[in-house]
């Protein structure tokens, strides 16, 4: 079974072809980065319309790339939630008219809950990707502990089963891929802030700042908006100035080993409480298989951090495969074919925000 996957839930406009959700025969992305770079971070309004210009050719280039004609697609899954509202319109809409037109079942995708399937894409088509991607070398086995870490999300998931899972534990304010962007703005480094951040963090020392780590009444929620704090304030005194001091004046202040420095030690306490928790659960659950996704699930340091405290053997998906994709999203859609009846193509809403016990499993 063949399904046409699209994302727009943010800067991202995507498409892709994966077949029996294991088996990926295109994944084409449309990245909106260097456009928001310049403002610091994503403008909703600039995001949609770059979606409505990509829209249609990212689309056509992923079924070009597959070497499919809209006969060999058997169904078409989209982002429908949670994102912003004019990016999740864009693809929504479009997948909604070409499930009428082409007369295909049509599925509303849950984007955190995608990222996860990434996790499941394990062979590719040859020309799939420009690139050959390097795959884990079997699916995860359930139950499945998934840390999901992104710029909007963190969340400890025990999956029991396809469709059949837990929310452990998730963040109470700041997600994990936010504090970094928070944390590079004051050490003046560009947007995305968590791959700048950890570049500057490669010359830093780890332990020259020490910053706390949040302690919550569930063992697995997450808080970051301490530490992030704990990072503006440190540098504030560091430059001898106080709290009322502008945070996007004090990079010119610091010298590159300050900076270097201040980076090193909020990764290094960033990755330890995601892994400190995902650890506990470990432990708690006795999960067959563990897997990361979202964004931050690309970072090598979180990667060796995980590898080196769990003992079992983690298959990553590759760095291309964690960011906003759409091969996460049909592949996942495959997954709800086989579950549960497609959504009407005249009806099927968007939903900016939504948490994952309320997707279409639910």
């Amino acid at each position: 079974m063949k399904i046409l996957g699209i994302e727009s839930s943010c800067d991202e406009t995507s498409a892709s072809v994966v077949e029996d959700g294991t088996r990926l025969y295109s994944n084409v992305v449309q990245s909106q980065i260097d456009i928001h770079a310049e403002y610091g971070g994503v403008i909703p309004e600039i995001a949609a319309r770059s979606h409505i210009e990509a829209i249609t050719p990212v689309v056509d280039k992923a079924l070009e790339d597959a070497k499919c004609a809209w006969a060999d697609i058997d169904a078409i899954a989209v982002t429908n939630a949670p994102g912003l509202i004019g990016s999740l319109l864009v693809g929504t809409l479009a997948a909604r008219t070409l499930a009428v037109v082409h007369k295909k079942p049509l599925y509303g995708i849950h984007h955190v809950e995608a990222h996860v399937y990434a996790n499941f894409v394990t062979e590719q088509q040859d020309g799939a990707t420009a690139t050959p991607l390097t795959l884990p070398s079997r699916q995860p086995q359930f139950p499945m502990l998934a840390l999901i870490v992104s710029g909007g999300h963190t969340q400890l998931v025990l999956f029991r089963g396809h469709g059949d899972y837990e929310l452990l534990g998730q963040t109470q304010d700041d997600a994990v891929g936010e504090a970094f962007d928070k944390v590079a703005k004051i050490l003046g480094y560009p947007y995305p802030g968590g791959p700048a951040v950890e570049r500057a963090a490669k010359d830093g020392d780890a332990y020259a700042y020490d910053f706390p780590k949040s302690r919550m009444q569930n063992p697995y929620d997450y808080s970051f908006s301490g530490l992030k704090t704990a990072v503006l304030r440190a540098v504030q005194r560091e430059v001898g100035k106080d709290f009322r001091f502008p945070s996007h004046e004090l990079s010119g202040l610091l010298s590159d080993k300050q900076k270097h420095d201040f980076a090193a030690s909020f990764t290094r306490v960033a990755i330890e409480t995601l892994v400190d928790k995902a650890e506990k659960a470990f432990i708690d659950y006795a999960p067959a298989s563990v897997v990361i996704a979202g964004g931050v699930a690309a970072s090598p340091p979180l990667r060796a951090e995980l590898s080196r405290r769990l003992p079992i053997d983690i298959q990553y998906a590759p760095m291309s495969l964690c960011t906003d994709n759409a091969a996460m999203i049909a592949t996942l859609g495959y997954y709800y074919a086989q579950g549960h009846a497609a959504d009407d193509p005249y009806s099927l809403e968007v939903i900016p925000s939504i948490s994952m016990s309320k997707t279409a499993w639910a």
